[in-house]
């Protein structure tokens, strides 16, 4: 399977908080969407590592995904070795999406700003065709997405664009929900956190709100680029002005 799109993340809900609007736009639109988790979240404070995989499950369903997967690798311990990296690699050449979104580089959590560097090397060296991976037991050929762009966790960035997600922020907060376990719920012992605090998911809409204001649309969703990005006509811009 060809993905359009492949979004890598920590943990099984950050691209829900993150991005989730996007992919569905596109799986809309009829392309093939994916998410790899990294982990399987099993340091989180709130639930175990079977519920949230029963919530990634319920959230892809949600989202349209072609495929979603979990490379089990230790929460809070994602290394920057040969072994996780070519692990990662063989993904990207069976997956070969033609985008992938990763995390920024900077970011509060050192598991988002690991899987960033992780994601961005095996970006790189995927195609590279002297680096030898296989699947099924038959060599994988070199495969290079066309490009990759980072999606804003917790800390901000100056947008390199905004993609317009207005008509399907509703699914995004569907996916978001589906992590249950995560958020505020007044009959949960378990500790609170961050994510579990009532007002926790009225901010994820606001953002939206903001950035979405910022290309005058309802909801969007903010990427950094690393490199330039061109258009093929000056008109394809939305303007905030519009």
């Amino acid at each position: 399977m060809k993905l359009d799109i492949l979004a890598v993340a920590a943990h099984p809900d950050d691209v829900e908080l993150s991005c989730a609007g996007t992919l569905v736009k596109a799986a809309k639109e009829g392309m093939h969407t994916g998410i790899v988790d990294l982990t399987q979240g099993e340091l989180g404070t709130r639930g175990t590592k079977q519920i949230r995989t029963h919530e990634a499950e319920e959230a892809a369903h949600i989202l349209g995904l072609a495929t979603r997967r979990n490379l089990k690798m230790p929460d809070g311990n994602i290394e920057m070795n040969q072994k996780n990296l070519r692990t990662l690699i063989a993904l990207l050449r069976e997956l070969q999406p033609r985008i992938l979104l990763i995390p920024h580089f900077n970011e509060r959590h050192p598991d988002h700003m690991h899987t960033h560097q992780l994601a961005r090397e095996a970006w790189f060296y995927s195609g590279l065709a002297k680096i030898n991976t296989r699947m099924n037991g038959s060599a994988q050929k070199a495969f290079r997405a066309d490009n990759f762009f980072s999606f804003m966790q917790k800390f901000e960035f100056i947008p390199s664009f905004v993609v317009d997600v207005s008509d399907t922020f509703e699914l995004r907060m569907q996916s978001i929900r589906a992590h249950r376990s995560q958020f505020h719920n007044p009959e949960s012992k378990e500790p609170e956190t961050i994510l579990s605090k009532p007002e926790f998911l009225e901010e994820i809409e606001t953002r939206a709100l903001y950035y979405g204001q910022s290309i005058g649309a309802q909801y969007g969703e903010p990427f950094y680029s690393y490199v330039p990005i061109g258009i093929k006509n000056i008109f394809d811009l939305t303007l905030a002005s519009r």
